[in-house]
């Protein structure tokens, strides 16, 4: 059996099915949509999920459309649907909406997937603000938006970034 976490509940899958991607698995079986299926080779980015190994806190982004379930047993697998805490948009997601970062939406999920990340990362190894710019084309850069709305979610992953390294306890005052 291949066994792992997707957004915090316990899944197995028979080892037959080890060679499916976890994109389908998510779709078919778990009605997970919101990742996307755009250039169906890894490629675009637009099916970034996040996945950790064994005891890590450390996600690694994951492109589902080419990850095959065998290479994910005993991972902690997050989507898009995991991200945000019920109803509440989180600081990243908020931003995105503020700066009107995407216009069709479809690359958005792999997108707040990949600034999660980084911020996540950010808030345990912050960066000096010289190097942020860097550190978000590292981040983001080789996702693709057909719409071009690259340079407003840099804008919105910057102010929440700036966020991050000026109280990276989440200490707001």
């Amino acid at each position: 059996m291949i066994s792992f976490h997707v957004n915090g509940t316990h899944h197995q899958v028979d080892d037959s099915r080890g060679r499916e991607v976890l994109l389908d698995y998510l779709q078919g079986d778990l009605n997970l949509t919101g990742t996307k299926l755009c250039c169906g080779i890894g490629v675009c980015r637009a099916c970034t999920v996040a996945v950790a190994k064994g005891g890590s806190p450390a996600e690694a982004p994951t492109i589902a459309c080419s990850t095959p379930l065998h290479l994910l047993d005993g991972t902690r697998i997050r989507t898009v649907e995991g991200v945000a805490e019920g109803e509440t948009l989180t600081p990243v997601q908020d931003a995105f909406l503020r700066h009107f970062s995407f216009q069709c939406g479809y690359c958005a999920p792999g997108f707040v997937m990949a600034a999660t990340m980084f911020l996540d990362s950010l808030s345990r190894n912050p960066v000096p603000v010289a190097d942020l710019d860097s550190a978000i084309e590292d981040a983001i850069g080789a996702h693709i938006c057909r719409c071009s709305g690259y340079v407003r979610y840099y804008q919105a992953l910057r102010e929440v970034a700036m966020d991050v390294i000026s109280d990276p306890e989440g200490d707001k005052a």
